[in-house]
C-alpha cells in the first residue's frame, strides 16, 4: 500500500513541478511578498483536490479523465472543461518544450538543442505505455525533491532568512485560489487515467496529504527565498538561477540537471494525458501518438518561456475557480445525495 501510495504520489508531484514550478517563475507569478497564508491555504486546498480526483478515479477505475470531468462538473458543462484541458496540457507541454530550451541557453547552448533533448526522450518513455511514466517518476522525482529543498534550505540558512515571515502581513492570501486551480486541471486529466490501477482508499489518502505536504513546504521555503532576491528576479527569466548564483559552478550545474528533469517530468505527464484522452479513438501505440503530438507543438515555443507563464497561467487559474469549486464541495454534495 505504501509503495503504490508513494507512486501515485510522484505522479501527483512530478505534474506540479514542471518548467514554471521548479524555475520559481509560475510561484512568483501568484504570491511574493506577504503570501505564507496563502501557501498554507493552498496546501490544504490541494490536499483536498487530489483525494476527491483520486477518490473518483478509483470508484470508478477510469482511464482517462473525461469521466472524472462529468462527475465533476456536469455531463453539459464537461465537454467545454474537455477542451479547456486538451488546450491546457497542449500548451503547457510546450511550455516545458520552450523551458528546456531556456535551461540549455543557461549552458551557451543553443535553444533548439534544448527542445531536440527533451522531445526524444519524451517520446521514448511511451514505448512502456503508463508504466514508463510511473518509472521515471519515481526515479526522478527523490532526487529532484531533496536536491531542491538542499538549495532552499542552504540559502534560507546563509542568508538568515525567517520561514514564515510578518504574520501580521498576509495581503495575499486569496492568491491560493487561483493557484490551486490552475494546477488541479492538469491533475484531472493525469490522476483520471490512472483509476483502474488503484487499489484502495488508503492509498488515494496518503497519496493525497503527502503531495500536499511535499508541494506546500518547498513553495513556502521557494517563496520565501524569492522574495529576498526580488530586484534580482528581474534580470533572470528562470528565478532559480538568482538565488544558484550565490553558490558554486557545480551546484548551479547539478541544479540546472534536476530542473531540467523537472521539465521533463511534466512534459511526460502532460502528453500522458493527451494520449489516454485520443488513444480510444487513435488505435496507435502510446508513443507513435507521443511522436505525432510532440512534432505539432515544436513549431509553437518559438514564443518566449516567461511570457507563456505570465499570460496563460493567470488566465486558466481564474477560469479553473468554478472546477476547484466542484472538487471541494463534491465529498458533500456526494453524500447527500446518497441520502
Amino acid at each position: 500500500m505504501i509503495k503504490s501510495s508513494f507512486k501515485w504520489m510522484f505522479l501527483i508531484v512530478g505534474t506540479m513541478i514542471g518548467a514554471g514550478y521548479a524555475s520559481g517563475r509560475e510561484l512568483w507569478q501568484f504570491f511574493g511578498p506577504e503570501s505564507g497564508l496563502a501557501i498554507v491555504l493552498f496546501a490544504i486546498l490541494f490536499s483536498i483536490c487530489c483525494y476527491t480526483i483520486l477518490l473518483i478515479s478509483y470508484q470508478y477505475k477510469t482511464t482517462d479523465y473525461f469521466p472524472v470531468l462529468k462527475i465533476l462538473v456536469g455531463k453539459r458543462i464537461a465537454p467545454l472543461y474537455d477542451i479547456m484541458i486538451i488546450v491546457y496540457l497542449f500548451t503547457t507541454t510546450i511550455i516545458m518544450l520552450a523551458g528546456s530550451g531556456v535551461t540549455m541557453e543557461a549552458f551557451q547552448l543553443p535553444y533548439w538543442w534544448g527542445i531536440v533533448f527533451i522531445a526524444i526522450p519524451v517520446v521514448v518513455v511511451f514505448i512502456w505505455d503508463i508504466d514508463g511514466v510511473l518509472s521515471i517518476n519515481s526515479i526522478i522525482l527523490p532526487l529532484l525533491i531533496v536536491g531542491l529543498l538542499s538549495v532552499l534550505i542552504s540559502f534560507i540558512v546563509q542568508q538568515d532568512l525567517s520561514l514564515i515571515g510578518d504574520i501580521q502581513k498576509q495581503s495575499n492570501w486569496i492568491a491560493a485560489f487561483p493557484f490551486t486551480a490552475l494546477n488541479i486541471l492538469p491533475l484531472v486529466a493525469i490522476l483520471g487515467a490512472v483509476g483502474e490501477q488503484i487499489e484502495s482508499r488508503k492509498e488515494v489518502l496518503v497519496a493525497s496529504i503527502g503531495s500536499g505536504l511535499i508541494l506546500g513546504g518547498i513553495s513556502l521555503l521557494y517563496n520565501n527565498s524569492l522574495v529576498q532576491i526580488a530586484n534580482d528576479i528581474i534580470v533572470y527569466e528562470i528565478p532559480l538561477f538568482a538565488i544558484l548564483k550565490h553558490y558554486p559552478y557545480s551546484m548551479f550545474l547539478f541544479i540546472s540537471v534536476l530542473l531540467w528533469f523537472a521539465i521533463f517530468t511534466t512534459a511526460v505527464s502532460g502528453t500522458l494525458g493527451l494520449i489516454t484522452r485520443v488513444k480510444h479513438r487513435i488505435n496507435l501505440p502510446f508513443w507513435m501518438i507521443a511522436l505525432m503530438l510532440i512534432g505539432c507543438m515544436i513549431p509553437l515555443t518559438t514564443f518566449g518561456f516567461s511570457a507563456l507563464i505570465e499570460y496563460l497561467y493567470p488566465l486558466y487559474g481564474f477560469l479553473n475557480l468554478y472546477i476547484l469549486s466542484s472538487l471541494l464541495l463534491y465529498p458533500f454534495l456526494n453524500r447527500y445525495k446518497s441520502k
